[in-house]
């Protein structure tokens, strides 16, 4: 347990030290959510029906853009090979670095969007469930991030690659993500159904992610 705190917070520090990751995905999701009402116009109500989508898509954009340099570094200085041969297994080690790359991007985007939200005329009733939506679902779109940045390390334009893997794969976690943020002023019976489905996407990329990065790491560094 000591060994995975200790990499989470290396991570974690050296995450915010550099300021790559969470830069560049509160950039991007600041540049979509402000540009998105200029480039559609003044109406009002349209924004409105469309904000928990335009949000959600930002959110997932925004992780995706920052997902190349999970492993990045520690691959190009030599780290992952002294991680992939210490006493701690690679999956560990896999879900320490998802962990990290979801608190230093993944929520602190889903904590500000619903404060965004405003500049979309996001209904204030959706707000609480947008909240809820985003913080179950950023952690499983960091650890997809993750699965990706894994299989593509130490590959020209991985970041690229990594969109055309884990795309795919970020359409339920959409689908179900907004159906519960849009929900929640149609009253619980809508809206659990939907989030539970939501978490159980999340427990499913718990499981999985770490397992597939593993392998595909061990793989790179065969």
């Amino acid at each position: 347990m000591k060994a995975f705190l200790a990499i989470l917070g290396r991570d974690i520090r050296l995450g915010l030290r550099a300021g790559g990751n969470i830069g560049t995905a509160i950039g991007f999701f600041l540049t979509v959510v402000v540009l998105l009402p200029i480039g559609i116009g003044p109406d009002q109500a349209l924004l409105q029906r469309i904000a928990p989508g335009a949000l959600w898509i930002a959110l997932l954009l925004s992780i995706l853009l920052s997902a190349d340099r999970i492993y990045t570094a520690d691959y190009e200085d030599g780290s992952l090979e002294v991680l992939a041969t210490g006493s701690l297994p690679l999956e560990v080690v896999a879900l320490a670095k998802s962990l990290a790359h979801w608190l230093i991007a993944g929520l602190p985007l889903a904590i500000i969007a619903p404060a965004l939200g405003f500049l979309l005329n996001l209904d204030v009733a959706l707000a609480p469930t947008l909240l809820l939506a985003m913080i179950t679902g950023s952690l499983a779109l960091s650890l997809l991030a993750a699965m990706g940045a894994a299989i593509t390390v130490g590959l020209r334009k991985g970041g690229l690659l990594i969109s055309l893997l884990i795309l795919p794969l970020y359409i339920p976690l959409l689908i179900f993500g907004v159906s519960v943020t849009t929900g929640g002023a149609g009253g619980p019976d809508i809206t659990w159904p939907s989030y539970l489905i939501l978490l159980a996407i999340v427990l499913l990329a718990l499981v999985v992610s770490p397992l597939a990065s593993a392998a595909a790491l061990r793989a790179h560094l065969r």
